[in-house]
């Protein structure tokens, strides 16, 4: 899922540069079409840093670039999420937020994390434990902000499991088919869904 703004790479030091570079590449291309060179080139850093900073190579890289979008989306969903007092608002801001940044990135960024993580699910271990982690975490920070506003504990736990499954649907449907409306109606229908439960 799209994150809030990007960061200057500029300022950041090698081993950010190449993590980030690592997340944006990934996001857009995916796991298999990311190549170490093209890594290296892109975040400014040799050949040698890159292997220095990441002896296990690309997948260690890939697990640390998914660990990258899961921060980045955790802290965007709390800010979100704590910014509006009733849940069914702030998810409807949230898919509104997700919307915009696919288009303001031509339909290319959608969630680093999934885009890393499918395809992978034999042959990179450490990719799919970090995104099963980020799903956690992901589903656990809504299932708090449910929880602050009146919910039931097993309620808000079923609940942030359909939330966050259906904006990851919903963000990879409105990428293919370049269109807000996907993610504009999963929002909608969120909100009734967690209305219902009051």
């Amino acid at each position: 899922m799209k994150t809030k703004a990007p960061h200057d790479l500029a300022t950041a030091g090698t081993r950010e540069r190449i993590v980030r570079t690592a997340s944006r590449l990934m996001q857009r291309q995916g796991y298999e079409g990311t190549g170490i060179k093209q890594i290296s080139r892109e975040a400014g850093a040799t050949l040698g840093s890159v292997y220095h900073f990441f002896p296990g190579g690309k997948q260690e890289l890939g697990a640390a670039a998914v660990r990258l979008g899961d921060e980045e989306f955790t802290e965007l969903l709390r800010e979100t999420l704590a910014a509006e007092p009733e849940p069914e608002k702030a998810l409807r801001a949230l898919a509104a937020f997700l919307a915009q940044g696919l288009r303001d990135s031509g339909w290319l960024d959608g969630c680093p994390v999934t885009s890393t993580a499918v395809g992978t699910a034999s042959g990179a271990p450490g990719i799919q434990q970090a995104a099963a982690e980020a799903f956690a975490r992901w589903r656990s920070v809504v299932a708090e902000s449910l929880v602050a506003a009146g919910f039931a504990a097993e309620d808000a736990a079923d609940l942030s499991h359909t939330v966050i499954a259906t904006l990851e649907g919903a963000e990879l449907a409105s990428q293919v088919a370049r269109s807000e409306a996907p993610l504009e109606a999963a929002g909608r229908h969120l909100a009734r869904l967690v209305a219902s439960y009051r």
